[in-house]
Order: structure tokens, then C-alpha cells, then sequence
């Protein structure tokens, strides 16, 4: 920090940065909190999300299986697959603190109806229908571990400033003010004391 003159007005405009500065880094611990929270909700969604997206793989790969059982790997391959299997499943988004949080796909969502296949059976149906459920689990996952990426990234840059505050700026200034605040009791000490010597 640049050295300051002794003055009145530097001691009063130091004390008044002070005090913004202290503001500032409340706000910051304040901010740290909430995305501390924040990110723990997000990542106790990923987690259920992980485990129902798990759980449906679990399902499809089971529905692979007895499909390929009955129809043979090459004739499972070039069984029609659905159209527009992520058509319709529009990311919403949420404002928090400035930062864009994703709002996982709804839940409801239903794949379109598939082309007809000329050796349809119930096997290959099922499997079609347990892979085509994974989409909106897949997308929820992508969606939480996204918004868990973002605040990540906003509680580092948060902490970062916060320290920066709390360890570098705030006691800088604080002694300045320290110093330059001694050095006018010192001018003060010195002026009573002319004074005190020219009334003798």
C-alpha cells in the first residue's frame, strides 16, 4: 500500500474504507454460506439422480440382454431405435446469487413413438422402452453435475476473495489507519506540549 500523509482526512477517508471493506467481506463470508448450502443440496440431488439413473441402466441392460437373446446382436442392431429421443426436454433455468443454475428436465416426459419394425417382438420392445427411459435420467444427472461444477467454481473465486480481504487487505489498512492514527496523537502530544512551554 502507498505510504499516506498524516492527516485528519486520510484518517477519516482510511476508517471509512475500513469499514467498506469489512462490509465487503461480510457479504463475501455471507455469499461463501450460501453456496457452501447450496452445494450440498445440489449434491444430494446428484446423488438421487445417480441412483435412479443407476438403477434404470440396471433395467435396460437386463431388457439388452433378453433382447438379444431372442433376436441375435446383428438383428437387434438394425431394430428401429426412437425419434427425437431428447426432443421436447428443455433445460429451465434459476438465478442464484448471478449464477445460472440448470433445472433438471421434467420428469413426466415420454419418448415419441417409434417407427414399426418388421420383427417386432416383445423383447426388443422392452429393451426399446428401458433405453429410451435413461434420456431424461441421463439429462438430470448432466443437469446437477453441472450446477455442482458452477458453484464449485463460484464458492473457489467466493473463498479466494474473501481471503484476500480477510488476510492481505483488511490488515493492511488497518495499520495504516493504526499508524497514521499514532502519528497524530504524536503531532497532537507535541502541539500541547509548544502550547504548555509558550504560556510559561
Amino acid at each position: 500500500m502507498a505510504e499516506i500523509i498524516a492527516t485528519r482526512g486520510a484518517a477519516l477517508a482510511l476508517a471509512e474504507e475500513k469499514r467498506f471493506i469489512e462490509t465487503g467481506y461480510e457479504f463475501l463470508d455471507e455469499k461463501r454460506m450460501l453456496l457452501a448450502a447450496t452445494l450440498l443440496e445440489e449434491l444430494a440431488a446428484w446423488r438421487a439422480a445417480r441412483h435412479d439413473y443407476d438403477e434404470a441402466m440396471a433395467a435396460a441392460v437386463a431388457a439388452l440382454k433378453a433382447a438379444i437373446a431372442r433376436h441375435g446382436f446383428e438383428a437387434l442392431a438394425r431394430y428401429p431405435a426412437g425419434d427425437g429421443q431428447g426432443e421436447g426436454m428443455a433445460f429451465a433455468s434459476r438465478n442464484f446469487l448471478g449464477l445460472g443454475l440448470l433445472e433438471p428436465p421434467d420428469a413426466t416426459w415420454h419418448p415419441p413413438e417409434p417407427r414399426p419394425a418388421l420383427d417386432a417382438s416383445e423383447a426388443a420392445e422392452s429393451c426399446r422402452a428401458a433405453f429410451a427411459v435413461l434420456v431424461p435420467h441421463a439429462l438430470r444427472v448432466a443437469a446437477r453435475a453441472a450446477n455442482i461444477r458452477r458453484l464449485i467454481a463460484e464458492y473457489r473465486a467466493t473463498e479466494r476473495r474473501a481471503r484476500a480481504l480477510e488476510n492481505v487487505i483488511l490488515p493492511e489498512t488497518a495499520a495504516s489507519l493504526a499508524a497514521i492514527t499514532e502519528s497524530l496523537d504524536e503531532s497532537d502530544q507535541e502541539e500541547a506540549l509548544r502550547i504548555r512551554n509558550a504560556r510559561r
